[in-house]
């Protein structure tokens, strides 16, 4: 069974460290996939000058296989259903961005808390910055602690979508 859970979140709210925390703590016992989305096209994950860089820059894909990874360089977005065929074996998918996909969501807010997000998601976790007073907040969200990655990865498991 793979399961899947979104984080979405303002920039600089602390999404990429709590996935981190969490990705950490579940990689002990299962075998975790992680999809970030670059909605702005801004990520570089190769080295000008490099065989790679220079293939992918002939506008083909191409895939650099190592005795340790695999990359994979593709000039096209995928869908869903195609990163999840190509990443084949994982139990759980941390999914960071992508609002429009149909997955529980967990919105991550410190300093303070966008309510434009409160129609996407279905936890919040937050830190000790946030007043929960100051806010008119959907008597459905599950409100967490940024800080307790173990109440996180519960929320998960008790919420994740089976893919």
């Amino acid at each position: 069974m793979k399961i899947a859970v979104a984080f979405t979140g303002p920039s600089n709210s602390g999404k990429t460290t709590a996935i981190v925390k969490i990705a950490e703590r579940l990689k002990e016992a299962h075998k975790v996939a992680i999809i970030k989305n670059d909605p702005k096209d801004k990520a570089v994950f190769d080295t000008e000058g490099k065989d790679s860089q220079k293939f992918f820059s002939t506008g083909a894909d191409v895939v650099v296989r190592s005795p340790s990874r695999t990359t994979m360089f593709k000039n096209a977005t995928s869908s869903l259903d195609e990163i999840i065929s190509m990443l084949g074996n994982f139990d759980i998918l941390l999914v960071e961005g992508l609002k429009t996909l149909p997955l529980p969501r967990i919105g991550i807010f410190r300093n303070e808390v966008d309510v434009n997000y409160f129609g996407v998601i279905k936890a919040m976790a937050i830190d000790d910055t946030i007043n929960l007073s100051d806010y008119d907040l959907p008597d459905d969200l599950e409100i967490l602690d940024l800080n307790n990655t173990e109440k996180i990865v519960e929320w998960i498991f008790k919420n994740a979508k089976e893919i």
